[in-house]
């Protein structure tokens, strides 16, 4: 099965450095971080796909892809 339609791939890499950036602004708070995630993943999949259910979960999935991929990189690297 297919959770993700391929259009929607591209906004993976880019909510993950909108996500690095806003990391590293002083004045974002890390928990707002999350959430401008989902909301411009949710805005960019139902901009490509037309409003719909389907469109709103593809955000989801897509920024939830995005932020695990940042975590797994994150914490692989900060072993201890």
């Amino acid at each position: 099965m297919n959770y993700i339609i391929k259009e929607a791939y591209i906004l993976i890499p880019a909510l993950w450095i909108v996500g690095t950036f806003l990391k590293r602004t002083p004045k974002v708070q890390d928990w707002t971080i999350v959430w401008v995630v989902i909301i411009l993943g949710i805005t960019g999949a139902v901009g490509m796909l037309g409003f719909s259910v389907n469109s709103v979960a593809q955000g989801i999935i897509i920024a939830g892809i995005s932020v695990l991929g940042h975590q797994v990189v994150k914490q692989t690297n900060n072993r201890e």
